[in-house]
């Protein structure tokens, strides 16, 4: 497309289950930009932490994850079959395993360690050191790039966020039940709204997008739209 020529640092932040993911790759994929999924990042170290016996009945190790730190190396490789980028931990391919409950209950408690925040945001920052690049996650708008040029914050009615969690597990396989998917969805809008460390809030100037009621056909061209409102300003 005729934008091409001009590239954007484009931070989507929001709410769990809403969709970030998802629409950042659509939307790299259409600009031929950069996609960085920060929350396969925060979820990786979640995985890591709970192979390690390092999170018991909602309490972290803090002291012996931040020491490991450095031991948790974590990469994205282009995989041909789902033709998309997938999460390797220290050279393994965990994508599938960091998708799951288990991981999923207890990567907020794993976001909100200072720690594990500013190392990742450390690499996230060298993945958008270049124009040209979306990356979604909670504070990508506020701390991690608070100069992108565009910034979008995503929510959706909470009930939705669950049913769409849950109809994406059971589609998998997974034995689980909506109420406690709900239950997931609410303690993680609290502890990410809350904790002391880069709490999720949507910046003074993103633009909000609630895709409660939006087909993925329509949010997908709104944001297009957005992005060429922000290439023509920058083009003249």
């Amino acid at each position: 497309m005729e934008g091409k020529k001009t590239k954007l640092v484009i931070a989507i932040d929001g709410f769990s289950s809403c969709g970030k993911s998802t629409m950042a790759k659509d939307i790299a994929k259409r600009m031929e930009y950069i996609y960085v999924d920060t929350g396969a990042m925060y979820r990786a170290v979640t995985l890591y932490a709970i192979r390690h016996q390092m999170i018991l009945e909602d309490e972290v190790s803090k002291e012996a994850l931040v020491q490991d730190l450095d031991k948790i190396v974590i990469t994205f490789q282009y995989d041909e079959n789902s033709k998309s980028n997938e999460t390797y931990l220290n050279g393994e391919n965990v994508e599938n395993e960091i998708r799951q409950l288990e991981v999923s209950n207890s990567v907020s408690l794993i976001a909100a360690i200072a720690e594990v925040r500013h190392h990742l945001v450390r690499l996230q920052q060298v993945f958008g050191n270049d124009s040209g690049v979306v990356m979604d996650g909670r504070d990508i708008g506020t701390v991690v790039f608070p100069n992108a040029d565009l910034k979008i914050f995503m929510t959706a009615d909470p009930m939705i966020r669950a049913k769409r969690r849950f109809d994406e597990l059971t589609e998998k396989g997974e034995m689980v039940s909506l109420e406690a998917i709900l239950a997931n969805v609410e303690k993680r809008d609290h502890i990410d709204q809350t904790r002391d460390e880069s709490p999720l809030v949507k910046a003074d100037d993103a633009i909000v997008l609630d895709n409660s009621h939006l087909t993925p056909k329509e949010q997908t061209a709104l944001v297009m739209q957005w992005i060429e409102d922000k290439i023509d300003k920058k083009d003249l």
